[in-house]
């Protein structure tokens, strides 16, 4: 069938055209295993006519017998070609047929057309050795497991060629390393491979040598696939972290680092957790890359950490996939205090009272004991307390400074006029953080300063003596005593008559005011019966403080008793004819005054001495007067018309008093009633229309000589 299609070819192209092959048909050879570009075979072409051209592209292999790409045309010259090898494929004699019929076509662009056959023989060559299965054709990747014990790797086979002389094949490998290779072609592993240590792969050179100097080389490249045999190791080296109290939610407090020797699978997937971390809710990490966080906060100052600022935290690196190897570390956060509270006080306002008495040195307050700092460690819990301020605070001082205790340095004696004591002190004082950011609360303390009774009352005389006239007015004033209390503030002083008087009932006849010390009488005074009274007044300042003084009252004699006389009336009778200088009747006054002398009496008719017929003698000095007839009486010649006579005498005790003294001094007086009846002679007539006796009315005054003092 192929004759006969070549046949009509040929004739059709040389129907009268001159475009020929010159050297086709032929026959070329070809070792095989030739490399691509390999000379197979040259020809030319013989074209119809100078000016023409052969088609692009020409001349072409349009066909093979068999089918093969291994063969293609490249022009050596203008009308020259060489046929030569692709290389695809290599040609193998033991494997591809040995002879290649190929079908070579021109064209010129005339139309002319011509078509040659090249047969190509395949030569046998003396080839080295061969692998067969995967070595053949490429590189064997072959995979063992770390710490797998030593033994067979992989097996590989090699032949020689068909025409060699040799049947035997030898092998070497390249490195030689931790590998042998059998006879037989097994490559054995010497050792168990960490892949931690070891080199992760071992390319191997397989040569196999046909002993006539042939060879063929190919790789084995065996790889040490990774196991899950390595447990974790932290590489921080730092295992004790610090971090303030009271910070934020999510602050980073160090990042926990781990390497997983097994290799970069599993760094990549290794898990961070904590151990136990309901017990310690403080922190978490990130089960990915290991940042530990501040989970909740954290509070210093409170239990437990107020007792143990460390937390411990244990922490687990786990690889992947299923977590098979783990590894944990113990690290410690060390919670650090911050000044975040104020000092507290369990009051801050005192009310403290303290006697006047008190001595400087005393502790006023301590308040050092009352207030503390919520801040767990020195320096933010500790405090001092400054500022002193207020009224009367120089009065005041800390001892030691700073330390809150507040004692008296000033005097507290109220009486003390020139050391300015206060009853009321008000003062501040700043209790403070001794470090940043100095938090500081104001505390106010209140000092009373209690009045204590020092001193008893003193009276402004050791003792007093007050006149009183004895005619002096009952609830007059006779004097004062005045005491003074030196305690301030002042109690205020009362009076009262404690003793004396000299009777029984001398409350009875002296009163004191017990305000104003003022000393009354309450009952009339009588020199005649007591002269003098003997008080004890006694001054108290109401809180048991007392004080007596003597009070003297002399009564003054005043002349306030009237003279008195025997019988303060008289009945007389005188004969009309009676002689001037007659003692009538041998009447005699007497008359007696208890405050004053015989001598101060004076004596005179104050009424019905009609005509003046009567007198006394003596009229003044004496303590008795005799009644005189100063002149006779004259009833016949008319003068006299009176019989009876009816005297008021009186009695005055003022006859010692001088001029300038008499005006004021005061006189007591006393009376005698004398009736005195005329007899007539038995001859004398006595007119009907004048009464038969005349009465005569004598009053007697006795003046005191003493002039009395009135008080």
């Amino acid at each position: 069938m192929l004759c006969f299609c070549l046949i009509l070819l040929l004739e059709e192209i040389s129907g009268g055209r001159m475009l020929s092959f010159s050297g086709l048909p032929g026959t070329g050879k070809i070792k095989e295993n030739s490399l691509a570009g390999a000379w197979v075979y040259t020809f030319n072409v013989n074209l119809s006519s100078p000016s023409n051209t052969l088609e692009t592209g020409d001349p072409i292999i349009i066909n093979s017998n068999p089918l093969t790409k291994a063969f293609r045309i490249s022009p050596v010259s203008l009308l020259q070609y060489n046929v030569a090898t692709t290389g695809n494929p290599i040609l193998d004699y033991e494997t591809m047929p040995h002879t290649f019929e190929l079908q070579i076509l021109i064209c010129d662009k005339a139309g002319a057309q011509a078509l040659q056959i090249l047969s190509v023989v395949v030569l046998d060559e003396d080839e080295p050795p061969e692998f067969q299965g995967n070595l053949a054709t490429q590189t064997v990747m072959v995979y063992i497991l770390e710490n797998t014990p030593p033994g067979i790797v992989y097996q590989f086979h090699a032949v020689g060629s068909t025409n060699s002389t040799s049947t035997t094949l030898s092998y070497s490998w390249t490195p030689e390393g931790p590998f042998s290779v059998s006879p037989t072609g097994t490559i054995f592993s010497t050792k168990a491979f960490d892949y931690e240590n070891d080199l992760p792969s071992y390319p191997l050179k397989i040569t196999v040598n046909n002993g006539q100097g042939l060879n063929t080389t190919g790789t084995v490249i065996i790889n040490i696939i990774n196991i899950n045999d390595e447990s974790p190791y932290f590489t921080i080296a730092k295992r004790v972290f610090g971090i303030k109290e009271e910070e934020t939610i999510g602050t980073i407090v160090t990042t926990i680092t781990a390497v997983d020797p097994d290799g970069e699978l599993f760094n990549n997937s290794l898990h961070y957790s904590i151990t136990a971390p309901q017990r310690i809710p403080y922190f978490s990490i990130n089960p990915d890359n290991g940042v530990i966080q501040v989970a909740s906060r954290i509070d210093r100052d409170i239990a437990p950490l107020n007792q143990h600022a460390n937390i411990t935290l244990e922490i687990l690196a786990e690889d992947s996939p299923s977590y098979g190897q783990s590894s944990s570390i113990t690290i410690v956060i060390t919670i650090e205090d911050i000044n975040d509270h104020p000092p507290e006080c369990q009051r801050y306002v005192f009310r403290e009272q303290f006697q006047e008495t008190i001595s400087p040195g005393t502790v006023i307050v301590d308040l050092q004991n009352i207030c503390s700092d919520g801040d767990a460690v020195a320096p933010n819990n500790l405090f001092n307390f400054t500022g002193l301020s207020g009224v009367g605070s120089h009065k005041f001082a800390q001892d030691p400074p700073g330390s809150g205790r507040i004692t008296l340095v000033g005097n507290m004696d109220l009486e003390n006029k020139t050391g300015g004591a206060e009853k009321d002190y008000i003062l501040k004082i700043v209790v403070e953080d001794i470090v940043w950011p100095f938090f500081r609360n104001n505390i106010y303390i209140f000092v009373r300063v209690l009045p204590v009774n020092e001193f008893m009352p003193v009276f402004s005389s050791p003792s007093y003596v007050f006149n009183a006239s004895e005619i002096l007015a009952v609830m007059s004033e006779i004097g004062k005593v005045t005491a003074t209390d030196e305690d301030v503030p002042s109690t205020g002083i009362s009076y009262s008559i404690v003793a004396g008087g000299g009777t029984w009932d001398y409350s009875k006849i002296f009163w004191i005011d017990p305000e104003e010390g003022m000393v009354h009488i309450v009952a009339q005074l009588d020199y005649e019966e007591t002269q003098r009274y003997l008080l004890t007044v006694q001054a108290s300042d109401n809180e048991g403080g007392t004080t007596d003084v003597q009070v003297t009252v002399n009564v003054l004699e005043a002349n306030d008793e009237k003279p008195v006389c025997s019988a303060s009336s008289h009945l007389l009778e005188v004969p009309m004819d009676l002689t001037s200088g007659t003692n009538i009747n041998g009447l005699y006054i007497t008359c007696v005054d208890r405050d004053s002398s015989p001598r101060s009496f004076r004596y005179f008719i104050n009424s019905g001495n009609v005509n003046n017929h009567f007198t006394f003698s003596p009229s003044a000095g004496s303590g008795s007067s005799r009644l005189i007839l100063a002149s006779p009486f004259d009833y016949k010649g008319g003068l006299d018309r009176v019989w009876e006579y009816r005297l008021e005498v009186l009695i005055t005790d003022d006859n010692l008093l001088s001029m300038a003294n008499g005006s004021t001094a005061l006189v007591q007086t006393g009376s005698v009633t004398l009736t005195i009846k005329v007899i007539p002679n038995p001859t004398t007539v006595v007119p009907t229309t004048v009464r038969s006796f005349l009465h005569y009315l004598f009053t007697l005054s006795v003046v005191d000589p003493v002039p009395s003092k009135v008080m």
